[in-house]
C-alpha cells in the first residue's frame, strides 16, 4: 500500500484521518505523515492496510495501469 492508495482507501470508507487512526491503533500524525508520503515502519504501513481491509477495501496492485483501491462486496466478492 502506498500512500495514494491509503487516502483513497479511507475516501471510498468515507473516514477521516482521526477514524482511521482510531481504527488501526495509531496516532491520528501517523496517519497523516504517511498520507504526505513520509516513511513508516513497515509493520506500521501493514497495521494501517489490514484496517482499512477489515473495513472493507482491497487493495490493487500495480499492472500497467496503476496501483488501486476497490471496495469489497459484503458477501465477500471483491467489485469488478
Amino acid at each position: 500500500m502506498n500512500a495514494v492508495q491509503c487516502k483513497m482507501a479511507r475516501t471510498a470508507l468515507g473516514l477521516g484521518v482521526r477514524e482511521l487512526a482510531m481504527l488501526a491503533e495509531v496516532a491520528q500524525m501517523t496517519v497523516s505523515r504517511f498520507e504526505r508520503g513520509e516513511d513508516l515502519k513497515p509493520a506500521t504501513i501493514a497495521t494501517i492496510r489490514k484496517a482499512l481491509e477489515d473495513a472493507g477495501v482491497e487493495f490493487i496492485p500495480e499492472n500497467g495501469g496503476g496501483a488501486g483501491v476497490r471496495l469489497k462486496h459484503k458477501d465477500g466478492y471483491t467489485s469488478t
